[in-house]
């Protein structure tokens, strides 16, 4: 997945947006422009499956769906850096804005007045480092957990080699570096959000590749 990291860049560039996103605020357009990106290396993040199109060959990669049978095919935009572990530094994810409200005139918060009301979320929610191609039921699975070591080796997806347990995700070796890369960025570009915690043995979970 290296090429497509440096086509990413020039992607960025072009928008004027390195080190950080600047530009692009809407996920939906990041999502389109991840697409064409990943045209000619469709493979999923964690299980390794090929895809076309929205739709994943679940069988390249020996996937079992769990529960889900509809997201299991179909592909998703996995935050490796869940928009929930960044957005709860923003005071309209915390706490809402006294324009987040509703026809019928209910207050909310959370990601959807995040994504209303502040520029700066939806720029990281729409950055394109941070996102990879995923089987949705996986995506659904690893919800905002965040990555640590599990002891053993069970598999809920067939051969998918993800481990989720306990609210945390154990990523398979070979990517574990991609996804320390992707925390590290995210976590230098946008600072003082929370990305990866002061606590050292906090850190050494992204140095586990």
């Amino acid at each position: 997945m290296r090429h497509i990291l440096i086509l990413i860049t020039l992607i960025l560039l072009s928008y004027q947006a390195f080190p950080q996103n600047t530009q692009i605020t809407s996920f939906s357009k990041s999502k389109k422009l991840l697409l064409k990106l990943y045209k000619d290396n469709p493979v999923t993040l964690y299980c390794g499956c090929s895809y076309k199109g929205k739709k994943p060959n679940l069988s390249s990669c020996g996937y079992i769906p769990m529960k889900n049978k509809k997201r299991a095919n179909r592909i998703e935009w996995e935050h490796v850096v869940p928009a929930h572990a960044f957005g709860q530094s923003f005071s309209e994810w915390r706490n809402g804005h006294p324009k987040c409200v509703t026809k019928k005139g209910k207050k909310f918060k959370g990601r959807k007045c995040a994504e209303k009301m502040n520029k700066e979320y939806r720029r990281m929610q729409a950055d394109m480092f941070n996102l990879y191609p995923a089987i949705g039921e996986v995506n659904g699975r690893r919800s905002n957990y965040s990555m640590a070591i599990i002891e053993g080796e069970k598999r809920e997806f067939g051969k998918c080699d993800v481990e989720i347990k306990n609210k945390k995700v154990e990523p398979k070796e070979s990517i574990r570096g991609e996804i320390a890369r992707t925390y590290m960025y995210m976590d230098s570009v946008y600072p003082g959000r929370g990305i990866i915690e002061v606590d050292p043995k906090s850190r050494t979970v992204f140095l586990m590749s």
